[in-house]
């Protein structure tokens, strides 16, 4: 069950209902997003119902949720949420370019990255200063340098960072410099990471499991969402099937399959699904006209010479078609530029 809380509901008023279900020998998980406060509620239903939560002061609705993931099902919460990241909305009315060096290699290749970035309408910066890899000799990043790097940049270019984490003891420092946090494709089940990003108050990406199931997908959203974070953006990037022709299959039904099933924002990443740089261009289309609300895509000023995806990634005549696409098609799905 998931008991809704009011706008203006006070902290002495959400703290009396996990008292209450406490008390019962329930337990409860107090989620905060923009405008309301939803406390989850585990325990036997018919003695959760015999509580009168609902005459709580503070309380607009006690629902039962079926969905084995309550907090960021539809079903509680039919309006579609808009995450702000530094400012800028990821949601329903926009439509949100992120993009960026796939990893931060040096300052001045971060900060050309994130010029190009900027000059074709991102709003969001993405880069890695940890990468995990399938080869353990792969370059892994830069680690804090990497994230310092990201930081000047911002300062640069007025764009937020977001970055990866990969460790769940490394949250606290990642969040020290990141506007947002990005949970990739290989930690999605990393449980314990999950949970740290749900506890440490800044927004998260949640990449889908490269042979992960839509509802595992929102399972591990509601990890963090238990965790009083409700600032989740979720990410199709592509899963694996038997096709060769393509890094990852970019399953595009997805997107509007999660929209049914949950309140969250989604964004898809045409770079890491097709893995091809002439591929980037087509499947952001295919994202804008399927409902996604934003992408994320790679940029780098020499990509022959990346450390990290370097045939994926935007070049300067790639990225004024990228840019034409963003800004000409999201209008006619009544969608805005997605600006702070």
């Amino acid at each position: 069950m998931v008991v809704v809380m009011g706008p203006e509901a006070a902290t002495a008023e959400v703290d009396a209902v996990v008292r209450r279900v406490e008390e019962a020998g329930g337990e409860a998980f107090v989620s905060r997003g923009v405008s309301r406060t939803i406390v989850g509620l585990v325990g036997d239903v018919e003695q959760m119902r015999a509580l009168n939560l609902r005459g709580m002061a503070g309380v607009v609705d006690v629902v039962r949720v079926s969905a084995p993931y309550k907090l960021v099902s539809r079903e509680h919460h039919e309006r579609m949420t808009t995450v702000r990241v530094g400012g800028v909305p990821i949601g329903p009315d926009t439509f949100t370019l992120i993009a960026g060096p796939c990893a931060v290699e040096d300052p001045e290749q971060t900060l050309e990255a994130a010029e190009m970035a900027k000059a074709a309408g991102a709003t969001l910066l993405r880069g890695g200063a940890y990468k995990p890899r399938t080869s353990p000799y792969a370059f892994q990043g830069l680690g804090e340098t990497g994230l310092k790097i990201l930081a000047d940049v911002r300062e640069a270019t007025g764009l937020p960072v977001v970055t990866e984490v990969v460790d769940a003891h490394d949250v606290e420092l990642v969040a020290s410099y990141a506007d947002m946090l990005q949970v990739g494709t290989r930690n999605m089940a990393n449980f314990a990471l999950l949970q740290a990003v749900g506890s440490v108050g800044k927004p998260v990406m949640l990449k889908r499991g490269m042979s992960a199931t839509i509802e595992e997908w929102l399972s591990a959203a509601e990890y963090v969402a238990q965790r009083g974070n409700l600032d989740i953006v979720l990410c199709e990037r592509g899963i694996r099937t038997f096709e060769k022709a393509t890094r990852n299959t970019l399953d595009i039904s997805a997107v509007a399959v999660a929209h049914g099933l949950s309140h969250l924002p989604v964004v898809v990443d045409p770079s890491h699904s097709g893995g091809r740089r002439d591929l980037v261009l087509p499947l952001s289309r295919a994202a804008i006209a399927v409902g996604a609300d934003g992408i994320i895509v790679d940029v780098h000023p020499h990509p022959e010479q990346a450390l990290c995806d370097g045939p994926q990634a935007l070049v300067d005549g790639d990225l004024r078609a990228l840019a034409a696409a963003v800004r000409q098609l999201p209008p006619l799905l009544g969608r805005g530029p997605a600006v702070a």
